[in-house]
């Protein structure tokens, strides 16, 4: 097989699955494992490079209103690589190509790769969506190994943090303007033995007045953009707490949102571990701080 993976979560699935040597292609965005940064790129951001949280989303608003791409997709690498499969999403055009400009590129190829979109919503969805690649990869054995060890830890977590007092806690995935995170994020939070503030379960990410973050009685803030992995979310959370923004009171959390939290791959049961020590040190244990960082 040769494979073309879209997503960085798709990639992480394709390795946990044992197919990374038919993997040929992927995103600039596809670092884990190590390994996956060896593979042709054939997806790249059509964002220029240092911009701040709320010059990212001017620039994204205004391309997807004037029907702008927000992704490069190279069409000659795929000519060369010549997939028998592709992995995409149908999710969010924010976080990725788009499942219709992948069908554009294969038909203007005449490529007859088979497209695999994953779009998951919830925590199940996200592990469902391993037997998903596993059933267009031949891979089903591995895939029942895999979830079983996935099930197992959110078990195991699940018992340790039982009987202890929940504290609410409010994810931020992004701070310029403020969204709370939604889709499989709230899963998490209360897998990790939380109760979720704003963000709903299975439900978009939507934009939040700084007024209603401020009055909403979080015990815990996670900040977790998506991009600016754990020195630049502990960076942008120290601003929100110098500006006043956050609960009067609550702990303040800067988390590697791209390892643990956003992207839809076997990784969101370690961001439910890394969560659990944040909201339950004494019973789960210290956050590591190569993972988690105390802002406040």
């Amino acid at each position: 097989m040769r494979i073309i993976s879209l997503l960085p979560s798709a990639t992480e699935i394709l390795f946990d699955l044992g197919l990374g040597d038919h993997v040929v292609g992927v995103t600039f965005e596809c670092d884990f494992p190590d390994e996956a940064r060896t593979k042709r790129i054939v997806s790249t951001s059509a964002l220029p490079e240092g911009l701040t949280p709320s010059e990212i989303d001017a620039v994204v608003k205004e391309r997807m209103a004037s029907g702008e791409d927000l992704y490069r997709l190279d069409r000659g690498a795929f000519a060369d690589l010549d997939p028998d499969i592709v992995i995409t999403q149908d999710l969010c055009a924010v976080c990725a190509v788009d499942v219709s400009e992948v069908d554009d590129a294969l038909a203007f190829l005449a490529c007859s790769a088979d497209v695999v979109t994953l779009d998951p919503m919830s925590l199940d969805e996200v592990i469902a969506s391993v037997a998903t690649v596993a059933a267009a990869t031949g891979t089903e054995s591995q895939a029942v190994a895999l979830q079983a060890a996935l099930r197992d830890r959110l078990a195991a977590t699940a018992s340790v943090v039982a009987d202890a007092k929940r504290p609410s806690v409010l994810v931020l995935e992004w701070t310029d303007p403020a969204f709370t995170a939604g889709h499989w994020v709230p899963d998490l939070v209360e897998a990790a033995g939380g109760v979720s503030v704003l963000g709903k379960p299975g439900e978009n990410s939507v934009g939040v007045e700084w007024d209603a973050i401020a009055e909403c009685g979080a015990d815990i803030v996670v900040v977790s953009p998506c991009g600016f992995r754990l020195d630049g979310a502990a960076e942008l959370g120290q601003q929100c707490i110098a500006k006043g923004q956050l609960p009067p009171g609550a702990q303040v959390w800067a988390i590697d949102a791209d390892a643990f939290m956003v992207r839809p791959g076997p990784r969101v049961v370690e961001g439910v571990e890394v969560l659990a020590t944040i909201f339950h040190p004494d019973s789960v244990g210290k956050p590591d701080p190569s993972k988690a960082r105390l802002l406040s």
